[in-house]
């Protein structure tokens, strides 16, 4: 494995744009891609704004790979493991706050899980330009985001965020209560009448 990461490295963002894209699309590689962009950083700082655009175009094609596998019998599955009311109140759900549950994990460097929910994404019937735009929307801040780290902390880029995961959680839940709470306004103000 260390001789796998140390070969990308070295491909620069080639070997970015490829992880992501293994990544993204369901191969199990926690934190490989942000180790990846860090380290390619580290090693070529000119590189690294590039790296995160590779890194960001290669999740989005990794994410509606696994998007469109789940559209795929997604939705036969679900009725088949569920009792079909409730599988109509989760996909019911899931169409007003379920991107909130992809936007979260795909912003946040920390372990958080995210393939279930694009595969739920894919399976439920959500459009596929509003899912891309929600990743494409969480990823860029996340991986520029890391390149930037990478180029002013070189190797103590990884550690400063290991010593903050406490804050990123803590960010994580705020956001997603915050996220969750516009939603359900927006919502209902769509829903109340128009007074004269």
């Amino acid at each position: 494995m260390k001789r796998f990461v140390q070969t990308l490295t070295s491909w620069g963002p080639v070997g970015v744009f490829f992880l992501a894209i293994l990544d993204s699309a369901g191969v199990p590689l926690p934190a490989a891609v942000d180790a990846l962009l860090i380290a390619t950083a580290v090693v070529n700082p000119k590189a690294a704004m590039l790296s995160a655009f590779t890194a960001v175009l290669g999740s989005a094609i990794g994410c509606m790979i696994l998007f469109y596998l789940a559209r795929k019998g997604g939705e036969a599955y679900l009725e088949r493991h569920t009792q079909s009311e409730n599988a109509a109140k989760f996909s019911a759900w899931f169409q007003t706050y379920g991107l909130i549950t992809v936007f979260v994990p795909c912003l946040l460097p920390i372990p958080m899980p995210l393939k279930v929910f694009v595969l739920s994404a894919g399976a439920l019937g959500v459009k596929p330009l509003h899912f891309l735009a929600v990743v494409v929307a969480a990823r860029i801040p996340r991986y520029f985001g890391l390149a930037w780290l990478g180029m002013q902390l070189g190797h103590d880029a990884g550690t400063w965020i290991k010593s903050h995961v406490v804050h990123l959680c803590a960010f994580a839940v705020v956001l997603a209560l915050a996220l969750y709470l516009a939603v359900k306004l927006t919502a209902r103000e769509s829903r109340s009448p128009i007074r004269p």
